[in-house]
């Protein structure tokens, strides 16, 4: 059992980040003041440096037949003991960085190279040694949803030829877990379900600590306080005000710096961009050793019916090199609706003349306010926005107009639905309609996302001798 000597030799009494400086052309280390007074470092005593290669360390300990002596310097009528290390052959060990910090016990004073660079170099070497085996890489999933972008990631890496697993995935909502684990294949037996809010779930140590490590993390964090409506509700006019999302950033922050992913993929309203909430995790992101990469996709440029225009962050560890100039789209092609039609009979009670939602609109006209019915029909080529809210028939969201009564419309089923956003209609099999429609409205549209994952896929096959492994197929 440790005895109160030994715990009390090991507290730590203080630490500092210091610049590793330059003294004629050889790297100098310069300690003065209360961290070697607090270490009992004082001057004219001896002491030793211990040199550890290995975890590329420094241990100064106080010793009688140490070779160093502690220096001093007036202040006044005070002596400050000074310690300065100008030595290239002892300081070659944080050859490279540019910072270390420095530990401050009793009689000891030890130098080690920042967590951040730690971190940064371990990450990158941990994603080129599982590519360079074909170890598949770990991904995580935070605000998972019904994990649209975990299934475009997935079968994204597969296509460039990274073999990949979801790790785990996080959501508030069990039961879109429990879909998603059935029906999306990114899962597999071994997949971690974590159905809490992120918040509780990124500071619960107990919980974090049974996590694994991941390569990539993808996550679209709730947009209800970014976007156009979700402000107006606010009436504060900023994202964070918002109660139950606004605060999201710190949990995604904290399970970043706790799982070190090599690559980030963060997807939102386009709005989100010119938030405070992006504003930190672009700086908190370049000062923990990645490089940020944004766009804004259109999902019409890659053929989908609905063009929804999505914000898209790609992080990555500095030593990868990511490029969103080498995102390939398809050729471009003239879709209609009509390809992503179910046999809809001419006479089925889905079609009605939604008499009500006409008269609202009449009445909203006639107020001087601008909402009106959207209608398409099979032949058109584009389709509006469908919203999370679609299953409650409102009057602003799209409707198919029947193929011979001009008077008559329905609502999209789900299938249709994720067929105009590219999305495999697997992933709201069996669902109800309303939260299938909650689910894909909320969602991505697939295939520029998938493209996205190619890309990254691409750039880290770049970096690694990786043999490409057999394609799976997209469910």
């Amino acid at each position: 059992m440790q005895n109160a000597t030994t715990s009390s030799a090991n507290t730590m009494k203080a630490y500092e980040v210091l610049k590793i400086g330059q003294n004629r052309g050889t790297p100098r280390l310069w300690l003065e003041g209360v961290k070697a007074k607090l270490a009992g470092f004082l001057p004219g005593l001896r002491y030793s440096i211990r040199k550890d290669d290995e975890r590329k360390m420094l241990v100064l300990e106080l010793a009688e037949d140490g070779l160093r002596v502690v220096s001093k310097k007036l202040k006044g009528n005070v002596e400050t003991p000074v310690i300065d290390i100008n030595s290239k052959e002892t300081l070659s060990i944080f050859e490279g960085f540019e910072s270390v910090r420095v530990i401050v016990q009793k009689t000891r004073i030890t130098v080690l190279p920042m967590q951040v660079d730690i971190a940064k170099n371990e990450r990158l070497q941990r994603v080129i040694s599982k590519l360079e085996s074909g170890e598949a890489l770990n991904v995580g999933s935070l605000s998972h949803g019904g994990g649209v972008l975990s299934h475009a990631m997935h079968h994204g890496l597969m296509t460039a030829g990274i073999p990949n697993r979801l790790a785990f995935a996080n959501d508030i909502r069990p039961e879109l877990l429990e879909q998603s684990s059935r029906c999306n294949d990114a899962w597999d037996p071994d997949t971690i379900a974590l159905a809490a809010p992120m918040q509780y779930l990124a500071f619960d140590v107990w919980a974090m600590e049974k996590l694994p490590k991941i390569e990539v993390l993808e996550a679209g964090l709730p947009c209800s306080g970014a976007s156009v409506s979700g402000r107006a509700k606010n009436g504060a006019g900023h994202a964070e005000s918002h109660a139950e999302v606004g605060h999201l950033v710190v949990p995604f922050l904290a399970m970043i710096a706790k799982l070190q992913p090599a690559v980030i993929c963060l997807e939102n309203v386009v709005p989100y961009q010119n938030t405070g909430s992006m504003c930190i995790i672009r700086n908190f992101l370049r000062d923990y050793g990645y490089q940020v990469h944004e766009t804004t996709l259109h999902a019409e440029e890659w053929n989908a019916l609905e063009n929804r225009v999505r914000m898209c962050m790609i992080a990555v560890t500095e030593g990868l090199h990511f490029d969103f100039e080498a995102l390939k789209r398809p050729e471009k092609k003239t879709c209609k609706i009509a390809e992503v039609l179910d046999p809809v009979p001419a006479d089925d009670p889905m079609w009605s003349q939604m008499q009500g939602l006409k008269i609202k609109q009449e009445r909203d006209l006639a107020a001087g306010k601008n909402f009106k019915m959207q209608i398409v029909n099979a032949f058109d080529t584009a389709c509006p926005t469908i919203t999370k809210g679609y299953a409650k028939i409102r009057s602003t969201d799209p409707k198919l107009q029947h193929p011979s009564n001009p008077d008559l419309l329905r609502q999209f089923t789900p299938a249709e639905h994720a067929r105009i956003k590219q999305i495999s209609e697997r992933l709201v099999e069996g669902m109800s309609a309303t939260v299938a429609h909650e689910l894909l409205g909320q969602s991505i549209c697939y295939e520029p996302f998938k493209a996205v994952a190619v890309c990254i896929g691409e750039m880290l096959k770049s970096i690694a001798n990786v043999v490409a492994p057999k394609q799976l197929a997209v469910a």
